[in-house]
């Protein structure tokens, strides 16, 4: 896997020109072309626009990202060296740089010409603009741009070039949907057309791939061919579609284009006419149709709202042997064309797989196909999906075709889907750790471009932070915080705190303190203990950004209540505060000593802070500054916008606004950081993308501190565990492996010999056939030599013969014709002397006649040469006058070109209205035309429907006979393979006697093995026994430990009942010494009667009234001072006892506590000792299987040898059977070893198992010893 790269961006800045290279890991796919060595061309896809992918060439391909076009490396040989290449030019000028044209809203749509060599960019905006390069030449790549001229055009959202290259379409977008057609390298509009109306948008146009005026147009309800002639689109053909939302096209042919439907529908068009349709699925339309209707009647009936869905065909992409299409969900379908005329079968099927790295691995499984690009070799299939991921396929390797279900892989890798929310680097491993809402969580490599680790989970996830060894991660979900370990494959949680929707979190420098964000509060927790440190309030609203200094003393926070506090972080005291309620920061930055603070928020201006003074304030013009951070040279400042756009400021802070601004993403920079090696600049951005640019001089020289980064990982030891123990297992299953073939190479090699030796016989006898077949054939042949002399002499008397007639009869006719030629010769002499005397007067005439004439041509030739002189003169004056007039015509061009284009307007409107006129009346004679159009047609199509059915079934008889012909041959082939396997069978029951009596001595071994596994498995009952012991004591352990709980319960409700008590005795003890001191003011109160007896002895009788009652007075009569002492030592006593209840409990309690930890540690001994024992007691059993895998393979090995005996004879004999002796000899010797073996572990587990078991107050029950 690889990442990708992109262009290069330059910052410059008057104290030295920095310079950051960009690379990017995107994490949504937004436009793919296939392209070649050097270039590769996209169409952009951001989730709603869809366009067909096209090839430029198969190793390369080109995506647009965001405002960037990013260059990808495809091997198709291995899968894991699919790298992005940085390109060494800056690709298409501005675009590719970020910057597009200007008052530019984003790119749209892209389309790359038939000849790979343009590449049309559409661009939305209040005016949309096509913007046309040349990828061929590295100068004056920009070559025209196109517009809609005067119509209102907001944004083109589909284009595509003519065959030849010299016209470009382009579907402008919503109200008006207006088809242009340009000659794009005179930025001519050739012709327009308004395509469909406002409620049905369009989805593609194509032209016909052989024909530069033919263009067909598809979309919701709208399926048009349109020609260009005179000036004007015309439609052509029209096709009744009956609400059918046309999502693709594909042109098969100059005169066939197959069209992909919303529900799942294959149409072919040929010649503008629809001449069948299926469905993607492989059934019949008319099938498709009838479960469609049913399902939205079965939806209806069920009161859904929407009905079920239905495969939609979203791409369409044609290939030498057919096409490929989506089908739905996760699925790609190939389509190949049958021997049948116009006939498709579906081949293949692509699916995309399960991530088993999702929280859900199934999700992956239901992503759309928004795209399908294939190599112009067919080598690789690309697709894209809604979710912004990247997939591929080699189509020419064999495992295709070898498995029943075919699978994608990734691209590259796997990319973030939605925003990306934290981003995070570390110092001792070139590591990015990226969170997003896409509950993702991802770790980067930014020297190898390579996803180290990603993981999703439930939860959304806000903030993430790497500990500075690299090992750790820090991540804040929306219920938590986490702290998870990073291992070799996977996150490990390690511990979790209940911090809800943690928005920013950080590791200190040092790695042993961390900070985490919990709305309007800072938690600061120890990276060992995990203890809360500190607990820094102040802010009044959520906090948005905290940095950690260099020596990790201060925290510098800042929020949406406009503060900026920097906090010390060994007292919490806040240090120093800066307060500005107007802007709500959303990020800050620290110089590198630390003692100044840049920060940024929704007022669009960079602040610089410095004892807790606003020093300096830079306006950010009509953006907003979301983030920003510094080089540690302190010399720049990098700040991210709200409009995806990165700053590069140098500082001191200018006083004017300068500084140099490059398009990096589509959405806002959420986060922004610089490595730590002070080479790599990082930005995120909600559109879901990571950019990693590097820092450089204005010579071109890094800034790269010199780090050796650390390769260590983290894994767990029970991991490490189950790798050895599988490499043990290997090792052993490779050593008997070796063995055993080992063992068959020698029995093949006997085997060999033996062939050898039969085929040297054969080879002897029919050498001595064929020398009797030669002598035999040397005999016949003289015999034939002398029968053919004798013919031959015969022969040779009758052609004499014949001959000598032959030359008597031929000098006779010499004579004859020689008498002829002499008279011939006298006639042809005097013909010859007349014709002399006719030539002769004939030349004299002729002459007479060429000197004439020769001197009348002479005469002419001298008055054109004249001519041409004066006819060179008055052309070289018109060249000048031309070159004056092409001048002047130049300069007046533009005028004249807008008043023709006002006349011919005119003119159009003017035509347009004739035109109208003209079809209302030729309304009356285009009905008959079409109604014997349809007679007509109606004919064809029963003429071609029986030849089409002839044709069929002529197929049909052919594939029979054949069939036929087929089936006698293999009638015959499983006659002669019947024969065989009887010979086989016969052989075999021979070899089953000879194996039987083998079976005997090996059953008498097996027996003799049980045997001795028979005291093992008597140890094993006797330790279940002691087990069963065990757990009756455990259960005694457990009723007396009911019992204590049940006295304990007991005391403890006496202690209740005097606790009870005492409360009573000391209420009553409040209430006497209230009433004592009532009576005593009272009692004061009649002193002052002292001097008045009367009022005195009223007083007193009152007194006594309220105070004395009957009760009391019998009490106090009976009352002792004995029965006083005796109820305050009661009391005593009761409270002593109390207190030596409470300490007994504690005591009982604390040794029940010890007693109970006793119990389980001994209980997790005899776990240990048991899990040992099932250890040992399964090696016994793998040995002992081993054991009956050799005893098979030495019975193969008899068997073999006895083969080999019996077939071989009395010849050898001898050898082979020593080799088989000695062999079996070398087996039983190893066997007895591992038996003596076995014996003596057995012997030195008899002392442990006689060891007494201790008793365990655990719960656990013991899991049962054998399975």
């Amino acid at each position: 896997m690889a990442t990708f790269q992109s262009l290069f961006l330059r910052f410059c800045h008057q104290a030295g020109c920095h310079t950051y290279q960009s690379k990017l890991l995107p994490m949504m796919a937004v436009g793919l072309f296939l392209f070649p060595n050097s270039l590769a061309v996209p169409f952009i896809l951001e989730h709603t626009w869809k366009n067909c992918f096209q090839g430029h060439m198969h190793h390369h391909l080109l995506q647009l990202w965001a405002k960037n076009i990013k260059q990808m490396g495809i091997h198709t040989e291995a899968k894991d060296q699919r790298a992005t290449t940085p390109i060494p030019w800056p690709l298409l000028g501005t675009l590719c740089e970020g910057k597009g044209t200007e008052k530019s809203q984003g790119m749209v749509a892209l389309a790359i010409s038939a000849n790979r060599r343009y590449l049309a960019v559409s661009e939305r905006g209040e005016k949309a603009t096509i913007t046309v390069f040349d990828l061929q030449h590295e100068q004056n790549r920009k070559r025209k741009v196109l517009s809609g001229g005067d119509a209102a055009v907001l944004e083109f959202v589909c284009m595509a070039f003519s065959p030849d290259s010299k016209y470009l379409i382009g579907q402008a977008g919503a109200p008006d949907w207006t088809l242009f057609y340009w000659m794009w390298e005179k930025q001519k509009v050739m012709a327009l057309v308004k395509t469909t109306n406002p409620t049905n948008p369009i989805n593609q146009v194509s032209f016909n791939p052989q024909d530069n005026t033919q263009v067909c147009v598809s979309g919701n309800r709208v399926f048009k061919l349109l020609r260009y002639a005179e000036g004007v689109l015309k439609q052509s053909s029209i096709l009744k579609l009956e609400s059918q939302n046309i999502l693709s096209h594909a042109w098969m042919s100059p005169e066939r284009i197959i069209a992909g439907t919303e529900t799942g529908r294959l149409l072919v068009v040929e010649s503008g006419d629809l001449r069948w349709e299926m469905s993607v699925t492989g059934r019949p339309a008319e099938q498709d149709r009838y479960l469609e209707r049913r399902q939205q009647e079965e939806a209806k009936s069920e009161g859904a709202s929407v009905p079920a869905q239905v495969p939609r065909v979203t791409a369409i992409t044609p290939f030498s042997k057919g096409f490929i299409c989506s089908a739905g969900p996760g699925t790609v379908c190939l389509f190949e064309k049958t021997e049948e005329k116009d006939s498709y079968r579906k081949t293949k099927e692509i699916r995309i797989p399960a991530d088993p790295c999702r929280y859900e691995p199934s999700q992956a499984e239901q992503q759309e196909v928004v795209t399908l690009c294939l190599s112009p070799t067919e080598e690789s299939l690309v697709t894209s999906t809604d979710r912004g991921q990247l997939y591929s396929i080699t189509l020419s390797s064999d495992e295709i075709g070898q498995v029943a279900q075919a699978y994608f892989g990734f691209l590259a890798q796997s990319f973030h889907s939605g925003s990306i929310t934290g981003l995070s680097t570390c110092i001792r491993k070139p590591l990015i750790a990226t969170c997003s809402l896409d509950h993702s969580v991802r770790v980067w490599n930014f020297q190898t471009n390579v996803l180290e680790l990603y993981k999703e989970f439930q939860e959304e996830a806000y903030s993430v932070s790497l500990h500075p060894s690299g090992l750790f991660v820090l991540v804040g979900f929306s219920d938590k915080l986490r702290f998870m370990n990073l291992l070799i494959d996977d996150f490990r949680i390690f511990k979790e705190f209940t911090v809800r929707g943690c928005r920013e979190c950080a590791f200190s420098h040092g790695g042993h303190m961390f900070a985490a964000v919990n709305g309007n509060v800072i938690h600061i927790y120890s990276t060992s203990t995990f203890e809360n440190l500190l607990n820094l309030k102040g802010h009044n609203g959520k906090v948005r950004s905290v940095v950690w200094s260099i020596d990790d003393s201060r925290l510098v926070s800042c929020g949406m209540d406009g503060a900026v506090y920097e906090w010390n972080t060994l007292n919490s005291k806040r240090e120093s505060e800066s307060v500005l309620k107007s802007c709500s920061y959303t990020g800050l930055t620290l110089s590198p000593d630390a003692k100044t603070v840049f920060a940024v928020g929704t007022d669009c201006t960079l602040k610089e802070i410095q004892d807790s003074q606003i020093l300096r304030e830079v306006a950010a013009e009509d953006v907003v500054y979301t983030s920003i951070t510094m080089a540690c040279s302190g010399r720049v400042l990098f700040a991210g916008t709200s409009i995806g756009t990165v700053r590069a400021i140098k500082y001191p802070l200018p006083i004017q606004k300068q500084w140099t601004e490059y398009q990096a993403h589509a959405g806002a920079i959420t986060k922004i950081l610089i490595t730590f090696d002070n080479q790599y600049l990082l930005t995120v951005s909600d559109d879901g993308g990571l950019l990693i640019s590097k820092i450089v001089d204005k010579e071109g020289r890094g800034t790269k501190r010199e780090i050796t980064y650390a390769e260590e990982v983290l894994v767990t030891k029970s991991d490490l565990e189950e790798k050895n123990q599988n490499m043990l297992e290997l090792k052993t299953r490779v050593e008997e492996l070796k063995v055993e073939n080992e063992y068959q190479l020698r029995l093949k090699d006997l085997d060999h010999h033996e062939q050898m030796k039969d085929l040297s016989e054969k080879c002897i006898q029919q050498i001595d056939s064929l020398k009797t077949q030669y002598e035999i054939l040397r005999t016949e042949k003289e015999e034939q030599k002398t029968s053919d002399e004798k013919v031959q002499k015969a022969l040779e008397k009758e052609h004499l013969k014949e001959q000598q007639e032959f030359e008597s009869r031929s000098n006779q006719k010499l004579m004859e014709e020689y008498e002829r030629y002499q008279e011939l010769h006298l006639k042809c002499q005097a013909m010859q002397v007349s014709y002399e005397r006719q030539l002769q007067a004939a030349e004299l005439g002729l002459s007479h006649a060429l000197e004439k004439q020769k001197f009348s041509y002479e005469a002419k030739l001298q008055e054109v040469m004249h001519q041409l002189g004066q006819c060179q003169d008055a052309a070289k004056q018109q060249e000048r006058q031309f070159e004056e007039m092409k001048r002047l015509m130049a300069e007046d061009g533009d005028q004249e070109i807008l008043d023709i284009r006002n006349r011919y307007e005119r003119r159009l409107r003017e035509e347009k209205e004739l035109n109208l006129r003209l079809m209302e009346e030729s309304g009356v004679t285009s009905k008959k035309v079409n109604s014997l159009e349809k007679e007509i047609d109606d004919r064809s199509m029963d003429i071609t429907k029986l030849t089409e059915k002839q044709w069929r079934l002529q197929g049909v008889i052919k594939t029979l006979e054949k069939d036929i012909t087929d089936l006698k041959k293999e009638i015959q082939e499983r006659d002669q393979t019947i024969q065989e396997k009887e010979q086989v069978i016969n052989n075999l029951k021979r070899k089953n006697k000879d194996l039987e009596k083998l079976n005997f001595v090996l059953e008498y071994q097996t027996q003799e093995l049980k045997k001795q596994s028979e005291p093992r498995e008597n140890d094993i009952k006797d330790m279940k026994e002691q087990i069963q012991e065990m757990e009756g004591e455990l259960e005694q352990f457990h009723q007396k430990k009911t019992n204590l709980e049940l006295n304990t319960a007991k005391l403890m409700l006496k202690l209740k009942s005097t606790d009870t008590e005492m409360n009573k005795e000391r209420q009553r003890m409040r209430n006497l010494e209230a009433l004592v001191h009532k009576f005593k003011i009272d009692l004061h109160n009649c002193i002052g009667f002292i001097q008045e007896p009367k009022q005195l002895k009223k007083s007193i009788r009152e007194l006594y009234d309220r105070y004395v009652q009957q009760s009391d007075v019998v009490d106090i009569v009976d009352m002792d001072t004995d029965i006083q002492e005796e109820y305050r030592r009661q009391r005593e006593h009761l409270e002593r006892e109390v207190l030596s209840l409470k300490r007994k409990l504690a005591e009982d309690s604390e040794g029940h506590r010890t007693e109970n930890i006793k119990m389980m540690k001994e209980n997790v001994s005899l776990i240990k000792e048991i899990n040992e024992l099932r250890h040992e007691l399964s090696l016994v059993r793998a040995r002992f299987q081993d054991y009956e895998s050799q005893m098979r393979i030495s019975k193969k090995k008899q068997n073999s040898e006895i083969k080999v005996l019996t077939s071989r004879g009395t010849q050898g004999g001898s050898t082979v059977a020593r080799l088989n002796f000695d062999e079996a000899e070398r087996i039983i010797q190893l066997q007895r070893v591992e038996i003596q073996r076995l014996r003596m572990e057995i012997h030195d587990q008899e002392p442990i198992q006689s060891h007494p078991l201790r008793t365990s107050s655990s719960s656990t029950k013991l899991p049962a010893l054998i399975p």
